[in-house]
């Protein structure tokens, strides 16, 4: 089943029941008017949602149109809780040896993890709005999932049937602003502006044999300005998986209904698959020719990011974002 909510009704949107091959969509409002709304009672909204899915593939309902991403917004629009971890530690090590500061041994054993805004998250083609350049701009392709209630203290394995849906994500960031964040010891807070989401999030089960419970073996494919940027498969040099980051993201806290864990940033070891953000790249260089090349993104820079499954079609449906200069308060 997927899911994805369309820009009306008000800023937490209307939730939507999106077909297999992304084109069609019908409302679900007669079962729930927003996605939050269905996740806060999924043990009766699920089994409905489903049956309306079942009955859009099967061309049997009224209400049907066709489905645009540029009227989605994320599908969760805001949201109680974003956490982010970073799973992927080759990925922390790298751009912690371009800020020249050293790992701890612990990132390979406790997860590292941040605690985002999730007030206002943005939709597959709203635009990145930024106000300077010079705050050294970057995309990060990631998955997310959302989770119904989970209690404090729960197990990795116990963790695993929380997650309710699943999807892509990109957490922008804001590279030249981080590292005078981080040194007042207080974490991120300007470094990390609104988070896109892909069109729709959608159940474990719609993954099949790539999905095992906490991972998703699939490339994670960045596209920047029209090139490939980046295919790491989202399963490999994997250090934590969701199961381990929700128990982690739980352990002096219950997590409600509707909260997002992220893996943070997609990466592999093997640098010939590229990358899922500037940042890496630019470490990767470095460490081949001694400087970074790859600029951070200018204004009218352009990322795509999707994921396909076994037969080439799109589980999520595309991010695709421009980055344009922000004009000020109205």
């Amino acid at each position: 089943m997927k899911l994805g909510t369309l820009k009306e009704g008000g800023r937490d949107g209307t939730l939507v029941v999106v077909s297999r091959d992304l084109a069609r969509a019908v409302r679900a409002g007669n079962i729930a008017p927003t996605l939050q709304r269905a996740l806060d009672d999924w043990a009766n909204t699920e089994r409905l949602l489903r049956e309306l899915a079942a009955d859009l593939e099967a061309g049997k309902v009224e209400g049907g149109f066709a489905f645009d991403p540029a009227k989605a917004a994320a599908p969760l629009p805001r949201a109680y809780q974003w956490a982010d971890g970073s799973a992927y530690v080759v990925h922390v090590e790298l751009v912690r040896k371009a800020r020249g500061v050293e790992m701890p041994p612990s990132f390979w054993t406790d997860p590292l993890m941040y605690q985002g805004g999730s007030d206002s998250f943005i939709g597959p083609r709203d635009d990145i709005v930024m106000g300077d350049e010079a705050w050294g701009i970057d995309f990060e392709s990631e998955i997310g999932v959302i989770v119904d209630d989970v209690p404090m203290g729960v197990t990795p394995q116990a963790a695993r049937q929380h997650i309710k849906l699943v999807t892509i994500l990109n957490d922008v960031s804001l590279r030249n602003l981080i590292p005078g964040e981080l040194n007042k010891g207080f974490g991120f807070f300007h470094g990390k502006p609104a988070t896109a989401f892909a069109p729709v999030a959608v159940t474990p089960d719609e993954l099949g044999a790539a999905w095992d419970g906490a991972k998703l073996n699939l490339p994670m494919l960045s596209t920047y300005n029209g090139q490939l940027f980046g295919k790491p498969n989202a399963a490999t040099d994997l250090t934590f998986d969701f199961g381990q980051l929700i128990a982690h993201a739980a352990k002096t806290r219950h997590l409600q209904a509707g909260s997002v864990i992220g893996s943070g940033t997609v990466a592999n070891r093997d640098a010939s698959v590229g990358c899922s953000c500037i940042a890496e790249r630019r470490v990767r260089e470095t460490i081949d020719g001694g400087k970074p090349l790859t600029p951070f993104m200018k204004f009218g820079d352009r990322i795509q990011i999707e994921m396909l499954d076994a037969q080439g079609r799109s589980i999520f449906g595309a991010i695709d974002q421009k980055v344009v200069r922000y004009g000020g308060p109205a």
